[in-house]
């Protein structure tokens, strides 16, 4: 199945944090998932270590080998996910996560948040919690 993960799963992932439930913790590492990682949340992490807002224990470059080690595959934007972003309706207002919900919609991917604001977009696509 095809997921998409929001930044925090990624960034507690990367940490092993105890937010991360069993559930979603296999769900990432099953073989039988393709886990997508928005480009959008690569851009909300370069921002916010370049304004001291997010500290990661390595650099971006340490970041991509991580991400090509576990098997994520980046996830580009396009004008139909541009499309579904302009549509929606204004649960929530943090551009990164905006366009990571219209992706997913977009593709039709499960998404794996534990934001309760991203979860108002979808019915029954989380994987969270």
């Amino acid at each position: 199945m095809n997921y998409l993960i929001d930044t925090h799963v990624l960034l507690w992932y990367i940490v092993g944090d105890k937010r991360i439930s069993k559930r979603t913790q296999s769900i990432i590492e099953s073989p039988t998932n393709i886990i997508f990682l928005s480009n959008a949340s690569l851009w909300e992490i370069a921002i916010k270590t370049s304004i001291g807002k997010l500290k990661l224990s390595g650099n971006l470059i340490d970041l991509r080998e991580f991400l090509l080690q576990k098997g994520f595959k980046i996830l580009e934007f396009d004008f139909d996910d541009l499309q579904v972003l302009q549509e929606l309706p204004h649960y929530h207002h943090d551009p990164f996560d905006r366009l990571i919900i219209a992706q997913a919609k977009a593709k039709l991917f499960r998404i794996i948040t534990y934001d309760a604001q991203v979860e108002r977009y979808f019915e029954s696509n989380i994987a969270g919690n």
